[in-house]
């Protein structure tokens, strides 16, 4: 039993980095339409803006002080992130709108270079960030043992998610973002600046692929090729959940991370992902929308 419950919590933490992952693809892509395979690299820069900042902290803290690096670590993931996505958004995305296979080639190219650019200026060998010490250890309950990092990984992505459903539908702006998605020439008519809410918007996405690169951080080592690592799952878990839907990711992301850890821990890794997509190509054979199908005339065309 107390092996089940590890299994259990190790698939809950995984569920929790991919639901970080897809829900900027879930809006990004039920918005505008643009298959971005350069998100991964982002969830890379978010990792590496960890590490720039753990040795920031390294060369001016030390003992209790150095762990203050993680909230600056966790801030200063999302907005580097996010800044580099909307600067990506205006030079490169915004041409790509309404051509899906052009935007999946460009932002493939655009992926190659994010990590030749990581190699050139961290190097080729992967590199590690050192946990503080009140995330160290494991949280015992009886003779189960829950390790802190993973703890702060689900608490992290469930702020993350109670602050995407306050955007979403609790403020104008993601009133605007829902209109855009649903009909985006009646928005515009209506006084919405698409372009404005496009390129936020995708910022946004960005933002929560570096905010769980920096997650990614505290559980191994990281490198150039750290997102190639999750973008599959990612758009897996976008695709079972349902394109648009944020739930649909919530419940995509759980569905592929505690059913991974079942198959690995029943078999092997390898075999563990080689089961959960049968079970995903399953899926879409009698839900091909996904689970939670978003009906927009976006999504339709």
């Amino acid at each position: 039993m107390e092996t089940i419950i590890m299994q259990v919590f190790n698939g809950i933490s995984l569920s929790s980095i991919l639901l970080l992952a897809a829900i900027g693809l879930a809006i990004t892509f039920g918005l505008m339409g643009v298959i971005n395979m350069a998100h991964g690299e982002f969830m890379m820069i978010g990792a590496y803006t960890a590490y720039v900042v753990q040795n920031v902290f390294l060369g001016i803290a030390d003992g209790a002080a150095f762990g203050a690096y993680v909230p600056v670590a966790i801030v200063a993931s999302f907005v580097v992130a996010a800044a580099l996505g909307l600067v990506l958004e205006k030079l490169v995305i915004c041409r790509l709108y309404g051509r899906t296979e052009d935007s999946l080639l460009v932002t493939w190219g655009v992926s190659l270079i994010l990590q030749q650019a990581a190699r050139n200026i961290f190097g080729a060998s992967n590199v590690g960030v050192e946990v503080p010490g009140y995330m160290m250890g494991s949280l015992q309950i009886g003779n189960v043992y829950l390790p802190y990092t993973r703890i702060w990984i689900l608490v992290i992505a469930v702020v993350a998610i109670v602050a995407v459903y306050v955007l979403m539908f609790r403020t104008r702006w993601g009133r605007n973002i829902r209109a855009v998605m649903q009909n985006r020439e009646m928005a515009s008519s209506l006084g919405v600046n698409t372009r404005r809410v496009d390129g936020v918007t995708f910022a946004f996405g960005c933002g929560l692929a570096g905010l769980a690169g920096c997650t990614l951080t505290w559980i191994g080592l990281i490198g150039s090729s750290l997102g190639q690592d999750y973008i599959v799952n990612a758009f897996m878990t976008v695709v079972c959940g349902g394109v648009g839907s944020i739930f649909g990711s919530v419940f995509g992301a759980g569905f592929i991370g505690i059913g991974q850890s079942a198959f690995e821990f029943a078999t092997d890794a390898s075999m563990g992902q080689v089961l959960i997509f049968v079970c995903i190509v399953i899926l879409l054979q009698f839900k091909p929308k996904g689970l939670f199908e978003t009906h927009n005339r976006s999504l339709e065309d």
